[in-house]
């Protein structure tokens, strides 16, 4: 409490020598400083700045260039330094100041609601020089009431109470104010009330395409003592040349409704100021959090083309989507494939994403215009996502740069490539990849997926009416992916394993539903339709290469008992073994030592069953009579507990 007061006495003292010195010299000379100050705020205050930045951004999307928001962003922090300086200036503020340096449009408007008898709200929002604001409202020839709250320097606030009476305010504090504020209204005087940051008590309102939290206090009053309700805007012209803009009245409507009366007339009242904000940024306090207590959220999936992991991204996404669902917010999601114009460039995008800082690319993307296509880059420049998903090393850097650029959370899946993990809030590693323990890491198993009960009961339900499948037989599932890197899937091995599946099928009285994947080599689809063609028990034959469906392999997974998958894919073995059915993986050469460990790891956790090609029949059967029981994946439980965390 001490060094409180020490402090508002020493700030008091300053607030005061400051004052003289800047009143002493000339106004343009003191704005002159302030448009300097501002500029220093610009360079040092990184973080507001990125958020001025990043709420610009939001608020104009695709209409505004990097260059451009950076622009404004700039104009902005000059406008904000020579209105701080504004402050030291009050007592200079009179009819000569008005004269020199004021210019107002529209002040028949308030004229002309006073002549109603029931006072005048003159309505703002946080924008220009909201204390020289306050004055000029003061010297207008009617009565003006300020609501101000307390500071936590004692002295300093009573010092510019001061200032602000000795310049015509009258001041309305939080203790009895709302009864002030009636008394003046029903004297058909007129009060200063800010709209937006309504804050947790605020009514959610749509605000440049997104919701915001607005402060209802300004229309429940005109709403229930008939005042006029008068817009009030500020720009500056140049310097001190301020031009104050006095909208219309605005015309409540009144349907009887009051809360609705209120989002009504909220919603037309926030509109006006879209309007000022649209033709005047430079001048609107860009630097809270705006959307903050917004019920939306935007999601943004980076895509490399890979089937896999889009599914891993996408399983990511539906965690955090249910998550926030459970809080009332709305989601949207876009997805958007980042193709780069070749090999090099990808690389070298990685390589220079290791000198980006948390703030200092931000307003540029020239790496990304140059080294991504077209369309990917017009998608990622315009959109302001709250969330960025990618899977897969590759990604990474675009998914730094892209949340830096937004301040947007971000989400890693798989080890980003040169960067370290501590660039984003959320990075998901599988075990085998032997990860380090921090905080912003969860560890799985196996890859993320969108497999649930849910899932698997829609999917299935989904193949049986595409394929017209009887939905009380038993089913064995063959899930056949294909080449990779190191991995051939050879037809030697592919025998052997349709001869144990065929017998398996025989022995229990088994359908079978086979499906493979886009990776599937030519020879070994032939063979499978070779093999499978005319096998009475096989009910089901996909080759993705030629026909697919996206139910595919949600599909047979709701629907069979077992389970049998070639070992390579990591994303297909984990969404088998998250269907809590028998999940028979048969074993094969050339898959890499990561690769080896994660099945064994699996197995040993009893989540699926290794078996050796031509074991695969006995295996099959001793499961299926047995019955044990099924330990499925833990992994997306953990990944909701972690996203839980950064939201």
């Amino acid at each position: 409490m001490k060094n409180n007061s020490l402090l508002d006495y020493l700030a008091c003292i300053l607030f005061k020598v400051l004052g003289a010195v800047l009143r002493f010299i000339p106004v343009e000379a003191s704005l002159f400083l302030g448009q300097l100050l501002g500029n220093c705020f610009y360079y040092f205050d990184f973080k507001h700045r990125a958020r001025s930045y990043a709420n610009i951004k939001a608020a104009f999307g695709s209409k505004l260039s990097p260059k451009a928001i950076t622009k404004i962003t700039k104009e902005f922090y000059e406008s904000f330094g020579q209105s701080l300086i504004e402050i030291f200036l009050i007592p200079k503020v009179g009819q000569a100041y008005m004269k020199k340096y004021i210019e107002i449009e529209g002040l028949e408007n308030i004229y002309a609601g006073l002549k109603k008898g029931k006072g005048v709200i003159l309505l703002a929002v946080h924008a220009g020089s909201w204390e020289l604001s306050n004055i000029i409202c003061a010297n207008l020839g009617f009565p003006f009431y300020l609501f101000v709250k307390g500071q936590s320097f004692p002295r300093l606030n009573e010092l510019l109470n001061n200032y602000r009476r000795q310049k015509g305010c009258s001041i309305i504090t939080k203790e009895g104010g709302l009864k002030q504020l009636i008394d003046a209204l029903k004297n058909n005087a007129t009060v200063g009330i800010t709209l937006d940051q309504g804050g947790k008590g605020g009514d959610l309102v749509e605000f440049f395409g997104r919701t915001a939290s607005m402060s209802t206090g300004g229309i429940k009053l005109a709403l229930k003592y008939g005042s006029s309700v008068v817009p009030v805007y500020f720009t500056r012209k140049s310097g001190p040349k301020i031009k104050v803009l006095v909208g219309k009245e605005i015309e409540l409507s009144r349907a009887g409704d009051l809360e609705k009366d209120v989002k009504d007339n909220l919603r037309r009242a926030v509109q006006v100021f879209e309007e000022y904000i649209r033709e005047y940024p430079k001048e609107y306090l860009w630097t809270y959090k705006i959307w903050k207590y917004s019920n939306q959220r935007s999601l943004l999936i980076l895509s490399d083309g890979k089937t896999g992991h889009l599914r891993q991204s996408e399983a990511v996404a539906n965690i955090i989507s249910e998550r926030l669902k459970n809080k009332g917010i709305k989601v949207g999601l876009e997805i958007t494939e980042v193709k780069f114009k070749n090999k090099f460039l990808k690389t070298a995008l990685s390589l220079s994403s290791l000198l980006s800082g948390k703030y200092n690319c931000q307003g540029c993307l020239g790496c990304l215009r140059k080294f991504i296509d077209t369309n990917a880059y017009k998608t990622l420049s315009s959109f302001r996502p709250d969330i960025v998903i990618s899977c897969g090393s590759g990604l990474s850097a675009i998914n730094f740069i892209i949340s830096r650029e937004n301040l947007s959370k971000s989400v890693q899946i798989m080890r980003p490539q040169f960067l370290s993990a501590k660039k984003f809030d959320l990075v998901i590693l599988p075990r085998h990849d032997k990860p380090k323990k921090k905080k912003n890491i969860v560890v799985t198993m196996g890859a993320p997926n969108l497999v649930s009960p849910q899932y698997l009961e829609e999917e299935g339900a989904k193949l049986i009416r595409s394929c017209n499948l009887n939905p009380c037989s038993d089913y064995i599932g063959l899930l056949i992916g294909g080449d990779s890197k190191k991995f051939t899937l050879d037809n030697d091995i592919m025998r052997g394993v349709i001869s144990e599946v065929k017998r398996a099928a025989d022995k229990i009285n088994a359908d079978i539903l086979l499906t493979t994947s886009r990776r599937t080599s030519a020879k070994v689809a032939q063979l499978l339709k070779q093999e499978f063609d005319g096998f009475k028990r096989c009910k089901l034959m996909l080759i993705a290469n030629e026909k697919n469906i996206p139910e595919a392999v949600g599909g047979i997974l709701g629907l069979s008992k077992v389970v049998v998958s070639s070992p390579e894919s990591i994303s297909m073995v984990s969404e088998a073994a998250n269907s809590a059915k028998f999940v028979v993986v048969f074993k094969a050469g050339g898959l890499s030592a990561k690769h080896r460990y994660f099945l064994r790891n699996l197995a040993g956790n009893n989540h699926i069953y290794l078996s050796e090609v031509k074991e695969l029949s006995v295996r099959i059967e001793d499961i299926w009579r047995a019955n044990p029981a099924v330990n499925i994946l833990k992994d997306n439980s953990l990944i909701s507990e972690a996203v839980g965390k950064i939201l």
